[in-house]
C-alpha cells in the first residue's frame, strides 16, 4: 500500500498505540488478514474468528517482519488497538483511496462479477496500473484489503462488490466511492435472503446511486431490472449487450467447436472481432461490460478488442478447463453456484461436448446444492435437472442430499431414463463413479455452491491421469 506512518494510521481509525518504539515508522508493505501472507513492511489485521484469534499469531507477524498489529486488545508487540477492527480497516481504505487519486471502477450483479472482474483488470491493465479485486474478495473485509493493495502508481483499482442485504453495497461504496460503476444484472442468487429480485435489484442499484455527477453508470441493456436502474444516478449512462441500443454491443455471435465465444464488438468508436479464450455464450455479456468500461477510460475498440481475445481466467475453479492426456476434458467450475450461472454452465459444457459426441465422447454434469434459494430452491434445483436433459447432456451426476434428489427427479420427469442420470451421496461417490466410468473424449463439468466443496471431484480427477511425464497438467 502506499506508504503511512503508525503515528497517521493511528489517528484515522482511531485507534490507541501500545508498544511502538518509533510512530513515524512506516508500513510500506499489504495489510492482511492471514498471517502466512505477511511481507516485511506490513500490517496485519488481527480478526477474531469462530475458530481462529488472529491475535494468537501476534508475536508470529512481527517476527516475520510485519511492523505493527491492527488489534482489538493489547497483544504484547507493536500494535494500533481500536474497538472494531473491521470499522478501522474500512476507515484505513477510505483514507488511502482518497490519498491514492485512482480511478475507481466498482460493479455488481448477481452473476458473472468474478469473470467480468477478472476481464476488465486484464483489458484496462494494458492501459495504466490496475489493482483488482483478488477471486471473490467482494464484502466488508475484502474489499478494504484489494483498496489498501494499491501503490502510489496504481492508476486504476476495480473493485468487485457483493451484497447479502440493502444497505451492503452502500457501505462498501461509502469506504471505496466508485466514478464508474457496473452493474451486470439482477438474478436469483441469494433469493432466499433478499426475498425476491426487486429487492436483489433495489440492494444492487446502490451502487449506480453512489456515482458521483461527473462519473459513469455501466448497465446491462438486456435486463429489464438494471436498465431501469438509470433513473436512480446522477451519473452519465452507457448500455451494453446485445439490445439494438446499447452503446456497446455484440453482433454475429457465435460459438467455436470447442465452445468459445467469438462476436463483432461495436463501441461508439468503431467495430472489432472478438474470440474468446473462454468458454460458454454467457462470457459475451461479461466481454461487453469490460468493453464497456475499457471504452469510457479512452481504449479504441481495437486495443479493447485485442485484449479481450487475448485474456484468460485469472480466478481459480470457474469454468477452468483441462484436458487430460488420455482426452478426459475436465471443466472446474465449482467455486460456486445460482440458477443462471448454473444454466450458463450447462449451455457451455453442451457446446464443448458436440465435437467430442460427433467422435464419440460423452457429455457428464456432475452437480450438486446451490445455496440461498429459498422458497425456490427445490423447483430451481428440478428446473436445472430438466435443462441438462434437454440440452442432451449424456450422464447427469447429482451429488448431495434433497436438492441432489429434486436434480436427478427433474431430470427423470424430462426422460432421462435408465443410467442417464443418477443420485449419489457424496463427492467421494461421485469420484468412485466417474473413474469406473469415464471414457476417452469425454467431457465433465463440476459445478455446485461454494459450501459443498465438489472441487474435490475436479481436482481428483486431474490427479488420475493430467500429470505429464515433466509433472505438468496438461492444459487446454
Amino acid at each position: 500500500m502506499i506508504a503511512l506512518s503508525l503515528a497517521e494510521i493511528a489517528t484515522v481509525v482511531g485507534g490507541q498505540t501500545y508498544d511502538i518504539p518509533d510512530p513515524q515508522v512506516h508500513v510500506t508493505a499489504p495489510v492482511v488478514r492471514d498471517s502466512r501472507e505477511v511481507e516485511p513492511g506490513g500490517l496485519f489485521a488481527a480478526f477474531v474468528g469462530e475458530r481462529v484469534d488472529g491475535h494468537d499469531y501476534a508475536a508470529q507477524v512481527v517476527g516475520a517482519g510485519a511492523v505493527a498489529v491492527l488489534a482489538s486488545r493489547p497483544c504484547g508487540v507493536p500494535a494500533i488497538v481500536v474497538d472494531d477492527v473491521q470499522t478501522a480497516l474500512g476507515a484505513l481504505a477510505r483514507h488511502v483511496v482518497a490519498r491514492l487519486g485512482a480511478t475507481l471502477v466498482a460493479l455488481t450483479g448477481s452473476a458473472g462479477k468474478t469473470s467480468t472482474k477478472d476481464l476488465i483488470a486484464q483489458v484496462i491493465g494494458r492501459k495504466a496500473p490496475t489493482v483488482w479485486t483478488p477471486g471473490s474478495f467482494n464484502n466488508e473485509i475484502g474489499l478494504p484489503l484489494t483498496a489498501l493493495s494499491a501503490t502510489d502508481e496504481t492508476k486504476f483499482l476495480v473493485l468487485e462488490m457483493g451484497a447479502r442485504g440493502i444497505g451492503h453495497i452502500r457501505y462498501l461504496t461509502e469506504l471505496t466511492p466508485p466514478r464508474i460503476g457496473l452493474v451486470l444484472n439482477v438474478g436469483t442468487a441469494h433469493i432466499g435472503e433478499f426475498g425476491g429480485r426487486e429487492q436483489i435489484a433495489q440492494a444492487k442499484g446502490e451502487l449506480v446511486e453512489a456515482l458521483p455527477a461527473d462519473g459513469a453508470a455501466i448497465l446491462n441493456a438486456d435486463d429489464p431490472l438494471v436498465r431501469a436502474m438509470a433513473a436512480r444516478t446522477k451519473a452519465r449512462v452507457l448500455l451494453f449487450g446485445e439490445a439494438e441500443d446499447a452503446d456497446v454491443r455484440a453482433s454475429n455471435v457465435r460459438l467455436t467447436p470447442v465452445g468459445q465465444a467469438a462476436f463483432t464488438l461495436t463501441t461508439p468508436t468503431g467495430c472489432g472481432d472478438v474470440r474468446l479464450r473462454l468458454y460458454g455464450e454467457h462470457h459475451v455479456s461479461n466481454a461487453l461490460a469490460a468493453a464497456a468500461v475499457a471504452h469510457e477510460l479512452g481504449m479504441s475498440v481495437d486495443e479493447i478488442a485485442l485484449a479481450l481475445s487475448e485474456a484468460g481466467t485469472l480466478s481459480r475453479w470457474r469454468m477452468e478447463v483441462t484436458e487430460r492426456p488420455d482426452g478426459v476434458t475436465v471443466v472446474n467450475d465449482a467455486y460456486n453456484a445460482n440458477p443462471e450461472s448454473m444454466r450458463a454452465a450447462l449451455r457451455a459444457l453442451a457446446a464443448m461436448g458436440r465435437a467430442a459426441q460427433a467422435e464419440g465422447g460423452r457429455t457428464w454434469a456432475v452437480l450438486g446444492h446451490m445455496a440461498e434459494l429459498g422458497d425456490d430452491g427445490l423447483a430451481e434445483h428440478d428446473a436445472v435437472g430438466r435443462l441438462a436433459v434437454r440440452l442432451n447432456v449424456n450422464k447427469l451426476v447429482a451429488v448431495g442430499g434433497r436438492e441432489a434428489s429434486w436434480l436427478q427427479l427433474g431430470a427423470y420427469n424430462e426422460g432421462s431414463w435408465g443410467e442417464e442420470s443418477v443420485h449419489v451421496s457424496d463427492a467421494q461417490a461421485a469420484i468412485d463413479l466417474l473413474r469406473s466410468e469415464l471414457r476417452p473424449g469425454d467431457v465433465v463439468l463440476v459445478k455446485a455452491s461454494r459450501s459443498v466443496g465438489l472441487e474435490r471431484v475436479a481436482l481428483a480427477l486431474l490427479d488420475d491421469s493430467a500429470v505429464s511425464s515433466e509433472g505438468q497438467v496438461a492444459g487446454r
